[in-house]
């Protein structure tokens, strides 16, 4: 069984016991899109207590806001009663809910595109925000006033732009304005939420159009401030035709192929963000310099991406691909040993697809990429790669926390198990234990 097929079952059972029930919000905005949904949502009159008895598994994710999950085949199908809401004090959840009308209900939505029904058994479309004429026009607008909608969650404040990037929409002008006069909201929102909508908005396709919309709303200056120096940052045109460093984070944007590692647009963002602060001008060539910004890059990720509670391992691996990107200039001069070493990193692949939007987004040459693309082939053909003695779980079993210091260690053992001094997890594990506190 489908998502769609059990949300349809969803429906018609609801509706065969007497109560109103609809497919609403982003699964009928893009079926109206011709998209294929990732997943429904159900809203009707029925009561918790009711939905309760209809099905035979449900969870109460949210009973005081009359939401329910309803459960079949290992899918689950959102279902909530159709309700009104008031007083927002905390810029997100509502002091006051009512049981109501789906009149009532599509009023208290986000955009207009997102306050549509659907009754999928007789076909018919309900749409009392004006929703059909906003996707007809590819319009994203507010239900009712933006501010107020904004002030009720400002999380909608990044949604917004998230919506256009994805949809390919024009933000309404007052809906943008609005969005550009409540920014500093943003900063209210929890970090877990910010990074979740961030990560939608650098998906790719169009990331670089999200990227635009982040700056243009003033957003960035709430969410990623370290970001803001970039945009004016200057470099050297023999290197960097394409102007400051914040054009060419956009432009590696841009290049990112659909679908990609979700690591590497933050990979993107964070490699060069320690480059206006380590900025030097050579006083006889007039070249421009950022000695060093790739340390000062990868500590800075480590704190934003933190700051935006990232896991430690996601962490770990995006600073650590940021501490490495300039080691590809080299490739062509490493010893063997060396290019073992960096091949052998748990992060290699991530380090490789960034460093072909660096140079794509840059002077556009790949002799180093292809380079080190022939030498993984060559290594893995002769078997120059062994597994590795250890892995994390190792490290856990020794009371060592997953985290930088962990990563650390692992890669401590690799680099040992290449140079050949070690040879067997015997040893691995003595070294990890002589590591560690006694």
């Amino acid at each position: 069984m489908s998502v769609r097929e059990l949300a349809l079952s969803v429906v018609r059972r609801l509706q065969k016991r007497g109560f109103r029930a609809y497919f609403v919000g982003g699964c009928v905005r893009d079926e109206l899109l011709g998209k294929t949904p990732h997943d429904y949502d159900v809203a009707t009159d029925a009561t918790p207590e009711v939905i309760e008895t209809t099905f035979a598994r449900t969870i109460p994710v949210g009973r005081q806001f009359g939401v329910m999950l309803v459960l079949e085949n290992g899918i689950q199908i959102e279902v909530a009663t159709f309700r009104k809401e008031s007083g927002y004090a905390d810029g997100r959840h509502p002091q006051n809910v009512a049981f109501s009308t789906p009149e009532e209900d599509a009023q208290r939505r986000d955009f207009t595109v997102n306050g549509l029904f659907l009754d999928p058994v007789t076909g018919t479309l309900l749409d009392w925000v004006g929703g059909v004429q906003d996707l007809k026009a590819k319009v994203l607008r507010t239900i009712g006033d933006p501010t107020e909608r904004f002030t009720e969650d400002k999380l909608r404040l990044l949604r917004a732009i998230r919506f256009a990037k994805q949809l390919e929409f024009t933000i309404a002008p007052e809906t943008f304005s609005a969005v550009q006069h409540l920014a500093a909201g943003l900063r209210t929102v929890s970090a877990e939420r910010i990074r979740d909508e961030l990560s939608k908005l650098f998906s790719s396709p169009n990331a670089a159009i999200g990227f635009d919309l982040l700056i243009e709303s003033g957003l960035i200056q709430h969410c990623l401030p370290e970001l803001v120096p970039t945009l004016t940052c200057a470099q050297s045109p023999d290197f960097h035709p394409e102007g400051t460093v914040g054009q060419h984070l956009r432009l590696m944007l841009s290049l990112m192929p659909p679908p990609c590692d979700g690591r590497l647009p933050w990979a993107v963002l964070m490699h060069d963000i320690a480059k206006p602060m380590t900025a030097s001008t050579d006083p006889v060539s007039g070249s421009i310099h950022f000695y060093g910004h790739e340390k000062i890059g990868a500590e800075m990720a480590t704190d934003i991406l933190t700051r935006l509670r990232f896991p430690s391992k996601t962490v770990e691996e995006i600073s650590t691909t940021v501490l490495h990107h300039m080691q590809f200039k080299d490739v062509r001069t490493m010893r063997r040993s060396t290019l073992l070493r960096m091949l052998a990193r748990p992060t290699f692949e991530l380090e490789l697809a960034l460093h072909r939007l660096d140079c794509l987004g840059s002077h556009r040459r790949l002799d180093h990429y292809e380079f080190m693309q022939a030498k993984a082939e060559e290594f893995a053909t002769e078997g120059k790669l062994p597994p590795p003695l250890l892995k994390g779980d190792d490290l856990i079993a020794l009371g060592v926390s997953p985290g930088p210091a962990m990563g650390q260690l692992l890669a401590e053992v690799r680099e040992r198990q290449l140079m050949g001094e070690i040879n067997t997890r015997e040893q691995a594990l003595l070294v990890v234990k002589g590591r560690l506190p006694a």
